[in-house]
């Protein structure tokens, strides 16, 4: 999930837990004993890693599956940890080093005694949300894991109890699977000195991820298999950045990225454009969804039956006179703008008066808030499909998200259910599904290859460029969802096609829409087409065939 309930791409702070535990000494004094100084030594106590193991099966698609699933903890460290700088601070009770435990949950498939070819090792997925400041308990629940939570596909699930299901649509029929909380998320806890500064930012992520991932490869003796990353939202970007860090820097290639609601470049992000005078892409890139949202909530007075053909229609207007006409600015001709502005009518629904008074230029939180405004409702930014009652119908934008409050709840009360009672992990520890760490996470990195630190927005396409071009053999998936606010789907084609790589890698890229929302899989007939074609991707560019 992208970040529920979110201020668009950050919206959790955490509160950390420093650990420490405390030995008092003491001296016995009477009046004839000498007089002498006590001192309390407080030492330092380190994450410890944790592992809690269990079996379970899952029936995919008619076909059941046992499996070994361990839920655990590994702790990592900034980088550099092997050699510290002599100015960093002393481990010592006052000043101890950074550090994070790292929360996951891996499901592997028990070996089938009947298979005769061993040889090939499964493919693995390492799977993570994004946020920055979400748990991966959406990805857990919702797409892949071996359990499944319902909930209502557009309006809000009803309250407890719910119902967990078997998952059908688990991808552990093509893959085994690790789902990953990020450092002070979930499970994982962050400690230490300068602890938001060490794991609350761009680079700072994806180095613990990649400490994760190293360790957890040798762990579990899977350094020679196949291996893939699949993030959701921020997760997309943190799989950029990740990717390009394991195969540059530490030598590990991969068999694939898989993008769900993809975000690259942060500049054409329809949160908040208007921030960003001159800069007109954003506009261009949400229109195709503006256009599927309306035609979804019958607001468009000639719909077409076909949705797909509605939308290559509006992206080839987005990118030919509706981007002419934004690029001309206060030069555009009043004949032409009330042109455009008739024609964002008929795809949008909005009224034109509205579409001129926003000088034909509308963000992600104003279409939201006005799309279904004579209704007093606001539509989901996640998923456009939903709506709720408005918090205030006069806003300007959007208040909050009717798709992330018609489903947390299910997510977070199941997961909690299910950690606790199936994976036997979790009793004495509390889950956190979000932290808000706008404030704390640092949106500057340095360029791939560079000490020189980036300057402007946070645009990660530079990264997966250098992942594929480091190695060709790279193969690249994006999944969009054509009811996604957040992280319009055209943003992602439009990255993808936009990359610095050689047109030869262009054919590594492999593109899949749905009729859903940022959570594509939060409507089942999209997950079972997501889970085909994931499978399918992860079949075809493992290698030799896994047993």
């Amino acid at each position: 999930m992208y970040s529920a309930g979110t201020s668009r791409i950050a919206r959790w702070a955490i509160i950390p837990l420093l650990l420490q535990s405390v030995a008092l000494r003491s001296a016995e004094s009477s009046a004839a004993s000498k007089a002498e100084d006590t001192k309390s030594a407080a030492a330092v106590v380190h994450f410890t890693p944790e592992q809690q193991s269990s079996k379970g099966s899952v029936t995919i698609e008619g076909r059941h599956i046992d499996y070994d699933a361990y839920a655990g903890t590994l702790v990592v460290h900034p980088k550099d940890w092997d050699d510290v700088p002599q100015n960093a601070p002393k481990d010592d009770d006052k000043n101890p080093r950074p550090e994070a435990s790292m929360f996951y949950v891996a499901y592997f498939k028990a070996a089938d005694k009947a298979a005769s070819d061993r040889s090939a090792p499964r493919p693995l997925t390492f799977v993570f949300n994004g946020g920055p400041g979400s748990a991966t308990m959406w990805l857990h629940m919702g797409a892949f894991g071996p359990r499944r939570v319902l909930t209502a596909e557009d309006s809000h699930t009803p309250a407890a109890p719910y119902s967990l299901v078997n998952n059908e649509y688990s991808l552990l029929d093509a893959s085994d699977l690790v789902f990953i909380d990020a450092p002070g998320v979930g499970f994982s806890r962050i400690a230490g000195t300068d602890r938001d500064k060490a794991f609350y930012g761009v680079d700072q992520d994806a180095q613990a991820f990649a400490d994760f991932i190293l360790q957890f490869l040798s762990k579990y003796g899977r350094w020679n298999s196949p291996k893939y990353l699949f993030g959701e939202s921020y997760g997309t970007t943190r799989a950029a950045v990740l990717v390009g860090l394991l195969e540059t820097e530490h030598d590990v290639d991969f068999n694939g990225v898989i993008m769900l609601s993809q975000i690259l470049n942060f500049d054409a992000s329809p949160d908040g454009p208007q921030a960003n005078p001159g800069t007109e892409l954003p506009y261009e890139l949400a229109l195709p969804t503006y256009a599927a949202s309306a035609w979804y909530h019958h607001k468009q007075t000639a719909a077409p039956p076909d949705l797909t053909a509605l939308l290559t229609e509006v992206e080839h207007f987005a990118m030919t006179d509706y981007a002419v006409a934004l690029a001309a600015g206060s030069a555009l001709p009043a004949t032409q703008r009330d042109a455009i502005a008739a024609k964002l009518h008929e795809y949008t629904g909005l009224p034109v008066s509205y579409i001129l008074r926003a000088d034909l230029r509308i963000s992600g939180g104003e279409f939201e808030q006005t799309l279904l405004g004579d209704a007093d409702l606001t539509t989901g930014r996640l998923d456009s499909r939903f709506s709720g009652p408005a918090m205030d119908p006069l806003s300007k934008e959007a208040d909050y998200d009717p798709q992330s409050a018609a489903i947390s709840s299910a997510y977070v009360s199941s997961f909690n259910d299910y950690v606790r009672k199936e994976l036997k992990y979790g009793q004495d520890k509390a889950f956190k599904p979000k932290v808000d760490i706008e404030k704390s996470w640092n949106f500057q990195r340095h360029a791939p290859g560079s000490a020189d630190v980036l300057a402007g927005s946070l645009n990660v396409m530079p990264d997966l460029a250098v992942a594929m071009k480091y190695n060709p053999g790279l193969h690249v998936m994006l999944n969009g969802g054509y009811f996604d606010v957040a992280t319009p789907f055209y943003q992602g084609i439009y990255e993808m096609q936009h990359l610095p790589i050689p047109a030869t890698l262009q054919k590594n890229i492999e593109y899949a829409q749905y009729q859903s929302g940022h959570m594509v899989y939060a409507r089942e007939h999209s997950l079972k087409e997501l889970h085909a074609k994931v499978a399918d991707f992860i079949r075809r560019t493992q290698g030799p065939k896994a047993p």
